[in-house]
């Protein structure tokens, strides 16, 4: 590879499994990842969704910090609307002060929830309109001065949590660009603006204490297996899944049911979702991390790992780190 691979960690629970098993995963795909040589793992923070595992972000990555020594760990991203900063700046500034110079701070403005859980956070429908004055605020707790006199946070102040603004739209990519801070495109699961977003990022980038260059990182989803029939079985096992979390309703289809949902222009809307996916052997996955590494003009790839089942993701995990020669720690 070009550039710098990293993982989207969504910390699925699969069929029959456990948020527990999918904690076991979690730790065992990162300790992996640190011994071949990805560069970090992410984790999103969702809410009241029954196949995904990391609605605690902190709290998960804090359990995998403890059971990794160097892999960097953050979020991609912490929904900031839904939390104080303060508290968001308590939280990292904790994780960063427990383990140093591993901590990563992804920051988004969507709820990560429907209306209903946005009612159940607490979260105010208007409070996305705040989210840059909320990233200034936040980025002042953790590397001074602090933008509400006499306030600090404890731990947090002086850790300089590296911040990042996550996005999959021109909001985002403006917003990152004045502030001086990467930028990583949601492109594994929102890819419609993804060149016309990265192109304002560099082409308004304002450089700052953090950074003094463009960075973009941008998400691609993989499925790397032994044979191209296993990883296209898998990609189908994959978009199934989400036809049941997205219209199911609580409901697990069957395959045929979820085949037809999927030939239906809603179905077909779903799986336009998953446009960059890199799907199939090994070679083949990391010729098309190639393409689209010039296709998004990208500094680092954060790939999310698809299949449904832990033992094809650490799989995969390891197939395209011995295809792109990654270094081991």
């Amino acid at each position: 590879m070009t550039v710098p691979l990293s993982i989207l960690d969504l910390a699925t629970i699969g069929p029959g499994q456990t948020a527990s098993e999918s904690f076991a995963g979690s730790v065992a795909m990162a300790q992996l990842a640190e011994d071949r040589g990805y560069r970090r793992i992410w984790y999103a923070e969702h809410h009241n969704m029954s196949s995904i595992a990391s609605s605690a972000t902190s709290v998960l990555i804090a359990h995998v910090a403890a059971h990794t020594s160097s892999i960097r760990l953050g979020a991609g991203g912490v929904m900031l609307p839904n939390h104080s900063p303060l508290t968001i700046a308590e939280q990292f500034g904790t994780l960063e002060t427990l383990h140093p110079g591993r901590i990563d701070l992804g920051l988004g403005r969507a709820p990560g929830s429907d209306q209903n859980t946005m009612r159940a956070l607490r979260r105010d429908p208007m409070s996305a309109d705040s989210f840059p004055q909320d990233v200034l605020e936040l980025q002042g707790y953790l590397t001074g001065p602090t933008r509400i006199q006499g306030v600090e946070a404890t731990p947090g102040k002086g850790t300089n949590v590296p911040l990042y603004i996550l996005g999959s739209s021109l909001f985002g990519a403006r917003l990152a660009a004045q502030l001086g801070l990467p930028y990583a495109f949601a492109s594994h699961f929102a890819p419609n603006a993804l060149q016309d977003a990265v192109a304002v990022y560099r082409r308004e980038f304002r450089p700052s204490a953090q950074l003094d260059a463009p960075h973009v990182i941008a998400g691609v989803n993989v499925i790397a297996a032994d044979s191209a029939a296993e990883a296209q079985a898998m990609f189908q096992a994959t978009k199934r899944a989400r036809v049941s979390l997205f219209f199911g309703n609580g409901r697990v289809f069957s395959d045929d049911e979820a085949d037809m949902i999927l030939d239906s222009p809603q179905g077909q809307h779903m799986a336009q979702m998953m446009k960059y996916s890199a799907v199939g052997t090994p070679d083949a996955v990391l010729a098309y991390l190639e393409e689209f590494t010039a296709h998004a003009d990208a500094d680092e790839l954060i790939v999310a790992h698809q299949s449904t089942g832990t033992e094809a993701r650490l799989r995969s995990v390891e197939l395209l780190a011995d295809a792109a020669r990654l270094v081991r720690a």
